[in-house]
């Protein structure tokens, strides 16, 4: 049975800051007021609360050169996860309807290109004829890449959201909230949010120059910028949470393109009651497999296309690649988790490192995932990407920013990585073979530099005991409708005493359950996903997310369950 992990609860915060929420249900005003939220404006979330285009530093240069080419071709290059499908995706079609006469786009195969504006790519692109390459979610550490642009005569603009690192490529802009300097008040913004904040830019100077409409334009896709914002766990900052759920409304409303909306049929979601984690763990997936395994491109058509008919098939097909994906995912898990185990939890090192010459290379961030919600530390997976280097994709934990944390070995051990680039919470890095053994040794020396009070405990951070009056459907609705809810913004976690009921397996390794309020109430529903093995008895303690649970058009609260922690010894 797995250990049973501690449960934190979120400090209470003072009575003012709930106050200062407004008039809302209290338990609601708590939840907000223990994620920041210090004033009742940060709930509104229409388009006018977005932080001002104007305020993105060198937005209006590259809006200006962006129209400059408006009748010469150009090359959007984009990246092969979701958030950079959604950025190619949006700036396609604002781009087309703006008017621009011949606009592609290209986005590098992993296997054969690696990430980024390479100089492969640019020599690629550059078969094309193109008078301007605009790099979306990539392209601020495409230091060689844009100095074979400039050789061979092609501007680039940047427009990316990743960390520069010390040298910045010698584009001819560079649009990245994340710039040394930079004031703009939203620094987490996705790849797909500093691409709509530029075509917003583009859209309303070709309006100001007489092209009624175009300022409008960019919002008919924020339903592409919702599905990356999220795919790509950036904090969801009040300025994302508008934009996540502007781009649900339009979802909601029946206005999304016709790939999300196809996608959300083909896994089983609702539109008209879609919410952020549908997006994250139903549509991002099936997109994001495809540019794991085969060419992201399929999900960029998927994103393109205006046929319903197109965009089911398209959904048909990506949900055959992330069948094929999990299938993949699930020996490499196996492979991985027997890895740590036999290693022991004594001997886990502070950042785990794992490796198997056979894994695939598209799957090792999933991988890394995985044995981060394991072992609760800083975890890097790494594939053989040739016969001489290895890929490696690190998933982090609360507070440990795992791009600094290379980026110091990198600085202590100068060649030890060959190239490395990400955020707090996720990065990616290439490696020379031989060196594994090293860079294990190094990557501890500097975790213990760095972050020498890390916490490896895994606590489950909670909302409390749930009162009995709220465990219904109404207050279940109500708390699906008050998000969006995500990284740095987190969905509420309750925990509280239940009588076991009832109890089965379901699937491969789910357990459904049947549990009662230990002081008395109603006997609810509840699911435990990847839980399956001991049967529990009596009273067991429970971490869980209330939800909606909706079978053949009838809704009814459920429990999604984190943990089940037997009190006393009634688990067999």
């Amino acid at each position: 049975m797995r250990a049973v992990r501690p449960i934190v609860r979120r400090p209470a915060p003072p009575q003012s800051m709930i106050e200062d929420l407004g008039n809302i249900d209290p338990l609601h005003a708590r939840l907000y007021a223990t994620r920041g939220l210090t004033k009742a404006g940060e709930l509104n979330y229409e388009l006018a609360q977005l932080a001002p285009v104007s305020a993105l530093e060198n937005i209006d240069a590259a809006a200006s050169l962006v129209i400059a080419n408006r009748d010469e071709r150009v090359i959007v290059v984009g990246d092969f996860d979701v958030d950079g499908a959604t950025s190619t995706a949006l700036m396609l079609r604002c781009l087309r309807e703006f008017g621009f006469t011949d606009v592609e786009y290209l986005v590098p195969n992993r296997f054969e290109y690696g990430y980024g504006l390479t100089p492969e790519i640019v020599d690629v692109a550059a078969g094309r004829s193109p008078r301007l390459l605009i790099t979306v979610d990539n392209g601020v550490s495409s230091i060689e890449g844009v100095a074979r642009a400039n050789e061979l005569g092609i501007p680039v603009l940047v427009t990316d959201h990743h960390l520069p690192g010390d040298e910045l490529p010698a584009a001819t802009v560079i649009v990245n909230p994340n710039l040394k300097g930079s004031k703009f008040p939203s620094r987490n913004l996705a790849g797909v949010g500093v691409a709509f904040y530029l075509m917003a830019r583009v859209g309303r100077m070709l309006e100001e120059a007489g092209q009624n409409g175009a300022a409008k334009i960019p919002a008919r896709y924020l339903d592409l910028v919702a599905l990356g914002t999220v795919a790509d766990v950036v904090p969801l900052d009040h300025n994302n949470r508008v934009l996540v759920q502007q781009g649900l409304k339009r979802m909601r409303g029946g206005h999304a393109v016709p790939g999300i909306a196809a996608l959300l049929k083909q896994s089983g979601r609702s539109q008209a009651r879609c919410v952020s984690t549908d997006l994250g763990f139903a549509v991002g997936p099936r997109i994001n497999a495809s540019g794991r395994l085969e060419d992201i491109s399929v999900g960029i058509e998927c994103l393109l296309t205006d046929s319903v008919e197109t965009a089911s098939e398209y959904a048909r097909v990506l949900d055959q690649i992330n069948s094929e994906r999990r299938d993949i995912e699930a020996t490499m898990r196996e492979q991985a988790f027997k890895y740590v185990d036999q290693l022991g939890e004594q001997r886990w090192p502070s950042c785990v490192c794992v490796y198997d010459s056979t894994w695939h290379q598209g799957i090792v961030g999933l991988i890394a995932a995985r044995v981060k919600e394991r072992c609760h530390r800083p975890v890097i997976a790494f594939a053989r990407e040739n016969e001489h280097f290895l890929k490696g994709s690190a998933r982090s934990i609360q507070g440990v920013h795992i791009r600094d944390l290379l980026e110091a070995v990198a600085t202590v051990k100068p060649g030890l990585i060959e190239k490395f680039g990400g955020h707090a919470m996720a990065a990616g890095l290439t490696i020379a073979e031989p060196a594994l053994k090293e860079f294990e040794k190094a990557v501890a020396v500097q975790m213990q530099r760095l972050y020498p009070g890390a916490d490896f405990s895994g606590a489950i951070v909670t909302d409390g005991p749930l009162p009995q009056s709220a465990l219904n459907l109404g207050f279940a609705r109500s708390l699906r409708d008050a998000g969006p809810w995500g990284s740095a913004f987190p969905e509420p976690v309750w925990n509280g005493d239940f009588a076991v009921v009832e109890q089965r397996t379901v699937g491969e390794n789910h357990v459904k359950l049947r549990v009662r309020p230990a002081e008395g109430g109603s006997i609810m529903d509840a699911i435990a996903f990847n839980q399956a093995g001991p049967v529990y008895r009596g009273v067991v303690q429970l971490a869980y997310k209330l939800d909606v649970n909706e079978f053949r058009g009838i809704e009814n609260p459920q429990l999604v369950v984190e943990q089940i922690a037997p009190l006393h010894d009634n688990s067999a």
